[in-house]
């Protein structure tokens, strides 16, 4: 996870794909296309990162980690991400979650899945977001 920010915020797709396996899916929201397998995570993550954000800087915190045996995990971890626009758009800010699953491969944790849930944004460059399944007032 922290890799993955690590990566992200360093304009580095190939170290981000590297973190996947290979029938890995990722889930950036109901805008955005759903990217899978590894081979394509690179290329498509690379578009964004070179033409839309002139720099990013993601933070994660309250993680939450349940083995469903020895070799898979699955994750729940707070987001907060600030993007800047190549466009000179306002900064863009996203509070949410990342929800990963993880499979032990030969060469060590790997993310077989990962689906981004949205709490609240401003300035985001996505109007719609997964909700992150907040209860309402009577519930």
């Amino acid at each position: 996870m922290y890799a993955y920010c690590e990566h992200f915020d360093r304009n580095e797709p190939e170290a981000v794909a590297s973190l996947f396996t290979a029938d890995a899916t990722i889930d950036y929201g109901p805008e955005a296309t759903r990217i899978v397998g590894a081979d394509a995570i690179a290329p498509t993550i690379a578009v964004g990162l070179e033409q839309t954000f002139a720099a990013t800087s993601h933070h994660v915190s309250n993680i939450r980690i349940t083995f469903d045996g020895t070799d898979t995990a699955r994750a729940v971890t707070y987001l907060y991400a600030w993007h800047r626009y190549r466009d000179g758009s306002p900064d863009g800010e996203l509070w949410g979650r990342y929800h990963h699953r993880f499979v032990r491969t030969v060469n060590g944790w790997r993310i077989a899945e990962l689906v981004l849930t949205a709490a609240g944004s401003k300035g985001f460059h996505r109007a719609m977001m997964h909700p992150i399944g907040r209860r309402g007032p009577s519930q």
